[in-house]
C-alpha cells in the first residue's frame, strides 16, 4: 500500500487568507448586530422606566423586565414596590435578565457567532487567527458553556410568563374599570415576541438531546419520537429564529418604551 504523505496547514497571521470572496462581511453583520443589541439591552436594563404601558386600559410589560419583581404603584409587581434598602439605581430588570442572556450566551449557534465575529477565533474559515492551536471547549473559562442544558430550563419557564403577558395583554380596562377583551397593536407585538422566543428556544439543541437524543432506538416511543421531530424542524432554522427573537424582543420593550413615554400611541384594533 502506497504511503502518501498530507502537509499540515500553515500557520497564517491575523487575518491573513487566500479566499477572493466577501469573508469579512458575515462577521461584521454579526458584531454589528449582537453589539447593537448589547448595547441597548443593557441601557434598557439600566434606566429602569418606562418598561410598563398601562395608557389607554393596557396591560404591556416589556421582556426585559418580566416577570416584575419590583415595581411602581401603578405596575403589576409581584412583590410590590422596590425596597427602600436596594440602591436608586439598582433595576428590577437585573433580576431576570440574567437567565435569557444566559440562555443566549450558551447557546450553541451565538457560541459559534461571537467567536468569529468578536474573538477572531477564527474570523471564518481558512482565515488567520491570534492562536496556533485549537483547545476546544474543556478548560476555564469555556468549559462553563456547558451549562446551557440548565439555562434551557428556565428559558422554558420564560416562555410561559412571557405568554401569560401576552394574554394579559388582551385585557384592557373600560372606563367603569371592568376588564374587557380585545387586541391592540402592542398585543399583536407581545404574542409574535412570544411566537419567536417559542420558536428559538424550542429548537434549541439541548432539547433535541433531551427529548429523543438520549435513546438509542426511537421508532417505538411514538411521543417521544414526534417530539424529537417537532424540535428537530426548528432547529433546521436555528439560525433564523435565533436572530428573529433577538431583533423582535428587543423591539417589543422598544414598542413598550415608546407607547409609556407618549412617543407612540397604541393602535386598538379590537
Amino acid at each position: 500500500m502506497s504511503d502518501t504523505r498530507v502537509s499540515l496547514p500553515q500557520p497564517r497571521r491575523l487575518g491573513q487568507t487566500s479566499r477572493q470572496d466577501a469573508w469579512w462581511l458575515q462577521p461584521l453583520v454579526v458584531f454589528l448586530g449582537l453589539g447593537a443589541f448589547v448595547v441597548y439591552s443593557t441601557w434598557a436594563a439600566f434606566v429602569g422606566v418606562n418598561y410598563f404601558y398601562g395608557g389607554q386600559g393596557a396591560h404591556y410589560l416589556s421582556p426585559f423586565y418580566s416577570p416584575l419583581i419590583f415595581g411602581g404603584p401603578n405596575e403589576p409587581a409581584v412583590f410590590g414596590p422596590k425596597p427602600e434598602w436596594l440602591p436608586l439605581w439598582f433595576s428590577p430588570a437585573f433580576l431576570i435578565l440574567w437567565a435569557p442572556g444566559g440562555f443566549r450566551f450558551t447557546c450553541y449557534y451565538y457560541r459559534g457567532a461571537y467567536y468569529k465575529a468578536f474573538w477572531n477565533d477564527p474570523s471564518n474559515c481558512a482565515v488567520g487567527e491570534l492562536r496556533s492551536c485549537y483547545r476546544g471547549e474543556a478548560s476555564l473559562p469555556l468549559i462553563l458553556q456547558n451549562i446551557h442544558r440548565y439555562f434551557l430550563y428556565l428559558a422554558l419557564i420564560f416562555i410561559v410568563i412571557l405568554a401569560w403577558d401576552a394574554w394579559k395583554a388582551t385585557w384592557f380596562l373600560d372606563a367603569d374599570g371592568h376588564e374587557v377583551w380585545g387586541i391592540g397593536l402592542g398585543t399583536l407585538v407581545l404574542t409574535a415576541n412570544v411566537v419567536f422566543l417559542g420558536g428559538y428556544t424550542f429548537g434549541c439543541h439541548s432539547l433535541r438531546h433531551l427529548v429523543g437524543g438520549r435513546l438509542d432506538v426511537l421508532s417505538n416511543k411514538k411521543i417521544r419520537k414526534k417530539s424529537w421531530e417537532c424540535v428537530s424542524c426548528l432547529n433546521r432554522k436555528h439560525m433564523l429564529w435565533a436572530w428573529m427573537s433577538l431583533f423582535w424582543v428587543g423591539f417589543t420593550d422598544f414598542y413598550v418604551r415608546m407607547c409609556a413615554m407618549g412617543v407612540w400611541s397604541d393602535w386598538r384594533i379590537l
